[in-house]
């Protein structure tokens, strides 16, 4: 039977398998040691009977209450490829989204690359919704153009305030993707943003 349990600093020198996928971003030590410090009950792991790590999701509590703009954030969720299709990645954003309603966070966000259509689409699947595009968030590899990043609501805006279709480019967009949680009643939260945004406009 599946596990779900706390990220330990033991598990980084045991989930390989997950990050050798090369959708999934993965961080220097310090990067992971330090959500461990500050955001531990949104650091958690799927773990298989047999001890094989499955699958993981990272994040944190961020933003102001004053403008409604507490919220959790996702920084990475990964499962192995030996390991989807089973519900894992569903089961680990519930969970964060259940953390972030008890600290009474008013939204759920993520970065996801446009790209990343398989991963865009489960987002849409648990109710996430563009908010904004966000210009140059990922940098590429390989010679690439820089991808943006988008959020779930504003997927058709691509370049300097020029609308194309997604599919024109994906490797210049990136997106922003957020779902509302019980405390914002009117779903402000997720009204998306007209245009696109830089790295540099984020809060």
């Amino acid at each position: 039977m599946t596990s779900l349990r706390a990220f330990t600093c033991d598990d980084l020198f045991r989930f390989n398998n997950i990050n050798l996928d090369p959708l999934t971003e993965t961080y220097g030590i310090p990067f992971y040691l330090q959500y461990l410090a500050h955001w531990p009950e949104y650091f958690i792991v799927a773990e298989a009977p047999g001890g094989e790590l499955m699958g993981y999701i990272m994040g944190k509590a961020e933003g102001s209450v004053a403008r409604e703009e507490w919220h959790g954030h996702v920084t990475a969720l990964s499962v192995a490829p030996e390991f989807r299709r089973l519900g894992l990645a569903a089961k680990l954003m519930e969970l964060l989204e259940e953390i972030s309603e008890k600290k009474g966070g008013f939204f759920v966000d993520l970065f996801v690359r446009v790209s990343n259509q398989v991963a865009v689409n489960m987002y849409k699947q648990l109710g996430y919704s563009v908010y904004r595009t966000v210009l140059e968030y990922y940098s590429a590899s390989n010679g690439e153009p820089d991808e943006d990043a988008y959020d779930e609501s504003n997927m058709k805006y691509k370049g300097c305030g020029q609308t194309a279709t997604v599919v024109a480019d994906f490797f210049s967009l990136a997106i922003d993707m957020r779902k509302a949680l019980s405390r914002d009643t009117e779903k402000k939260s997720i009204i998306p943003l007209p245009h696109p945004v830089r790295p540099e406009d984020i809060e």
